[in-house]
């Protein structure tokens, strides 16, 4: 059962303009109470803002869900989205200080500290009242790539503002890439690119948080996607190979995320048929490009791998928006109760961390298998040319929401990930649009999180959510194996 069509033109114009007044909306919210650089004393968001931005946030969502079926042609979808971006342009950050973390890093870079030994205040970044004071004293946990290229905003922007404009560039440069992209992916896996182009590119969360936000998962994007378009349209072909590899290694050089995606990027490179030999002869000449173009990046930045120690302490973070975390708070608070405090956060989260790494082999191994039974097909050749880009994006793209899902943090923007790969691969999307809904309603305009407020229901909430899930799943596994 396939799902309905585009929506009419009536409804279509209806979903722009409200779209369009969500966006001036939250723009508005910004500069009531935004993520200024200086931050309030009590934290609280002025009631006018507040308005503005859920209203602001409803009508974005609503806009955009109401077309999740599919925009009336492509052209439409990046008019619109484009059209919701105009606004947002013109706000100051929106729903997180991140940007400003980026700022002082990129300082402290050009300054000739090592963002990765050093937090922000002690490196003496002279805008650090502008960070959120939980990341002060940390270091950055970002590749050596993107410290280069905030370094470069910070030295050309020369004040705090220029700087943060200079990183909104960017972020809409990735953006911009990555949209560049989708008709070609979409294209491949024969997905409707009116439909792939609306859920990726008008989703609130590109518009407030990669745009308005600034944050680097817009570089990282449009670097992942281009490398997977170069796999889509060369693969096996050595000098797509290398191209493609650079830019995954530039990929995994602004974010570590990337790195899930390339166990799937290797499948997309092989060419014919899908065989080991093929797979280690195409798959090897990727692997060699993106471990050449990290090596590079890394030694001009003369950083080495200090980002990876950084990593750990994105996790200094808790909230119950995270699944394992919020279990982890149930357990604890099931013990409170019998009188001992178990300590359950950081056990819940190692084990959703084993639990992702069995995960992503037993999605690479499925995906593999699938493709190798294309290789006994009549036609296979072109079989293989149709079946090739959509198995291995939708793998990607579910190899992806295993790791936000399992990740020990959450934020709103981690879903941008997983959104535009299954924008380009998946058959039935409401299973991902949904959440993706859900997400953009978890930040304030200041950059508080809604999962400071309601901490035990919220972990209670999505510790339930959690067991209905493994439940469905578990059922639908015995359902499978069950004799007709």
């Amino acid at each position: 059962m396939t799902e309905p069509g585009p929506a009419s033109t009536g409804r279509a114009r209806a979903a722009r303009y409200a779209g369009l007044a969500g966006a001036v909306l939250l723009t508005v919210a910004g500069w009531l109470g935004g993520a200024l650089p200086r931050i309030p004393p009590t934290g609280a968001t002025e009631p006018a803002a507040l308005a503005c931005w859920l209203v602001g946030t409803a009508l974005l969502v609503g806009a955009w869900w109401s077309l999740r079926r599919g925009a009336p042609s492509t052209r439409w979808a990046y008019l619109t989205a484009g059209l919701w971006l105009v606004p947002l342009l013109a706000a100051p950050p929106l729903g997180s200080r991140d940007v400003y973390s980026y700022a002082c890093q990129g300082w402290a870079y050009a300054a000739g500290r090592d963002p990765y030994q050093t937090g922000v205040a002690a490196a003496g970044c002279p805008w650090v009242d502008a960070v959120a004071p939980i990341w002060r004293d940390t270091p950055a946990p970002y590749g050596p790539f993107f410290v280069l290229l905030t370094a470069l905003a910070a030295t050309l922007g020369g004040g705090l503002v220029g700087t943060v404009l200079l990183l909104r560039v960017l972020a809409l440069a990735g953006v911009l890439l990555a949209a560049l992209c989708l008709p070609g992916l979409a294209g491949a896996a024969r997905v409707p690119t009116a439909r792939a182009a609306w859920l990726a590119l008008a989703c609130p969360l590109v518009g407030v948080h990669l745009v308005a936000g600034a944050h680097n998962d817009a570089v990282l994007l449009g670097l992942l996607l281009l490398g997977l378009l170069v796999l889509v349209r060369l693969p096996g072909r050595p000098k797509g190979l290398v191209v493609a590899g650079v830019l995954l290694g530039l990929a995994v050089a602004v974010k570590a995320t990337a790195v899930v995606v390339l166990p799937f990027a290797a499948l997309a490179a092989v060419h014919g048929r899908y065989t080991v030999r093929a797979l280690l002869r195409d798959g090897g000449w990727l692997a060699g490009a993106v471990l050449a173009a990290l090596a590079a990046v890394t030694a001009l930045s003369g950083l080495g791998l200090g980002w990876v120690g950084g990593l750990a302490r994105s996790g200094d973070s808790k909230q119950w928006t995270s699944p394992p975390t919020a279990v982890g708070f149930v357990v604890d608070y099931v013990g409170e109760s019998l009188g001992r405090r178990p300590e359950a956060v950081p056990v819940a989260r190692v084990v959703a961390l084993v639990l992702l790494a069995v995960l992503l082999v037993v999605l690479w191994w499925r995906a593999w298998t699938a493709l190798r039974r294309l290789n006994d097909v009549r036609r296979r050749v072109h079989r293989l040319a149709a079946a090739r880009p959509r198995v291995t994006l939708f793998a990607a793209g579910v190899a992806l929401v295993a790791t936000v899902a399992l990740a020990p943090v959450f934020h709103p923007w981690y879903a941008t990930g997983p959104l535009f790969l299954l924008a380009v691969s998946a058959s039935r999307t409401t299973w991902f649009v949904l959440p993706a809904a859900v997400a953009s309603f978890l930040s304030l305009p200041a950059g508080t999180t809604v999962a400071r407020y309601g901490k035990a229901p919220g972990a209670v909430a999505m510790t339930l959510l959690v067991v209905v899930l493994v439940g469905v799943a578990l059922r639908a596994r015995l359902t499978a194996r069950a004799p007709r």
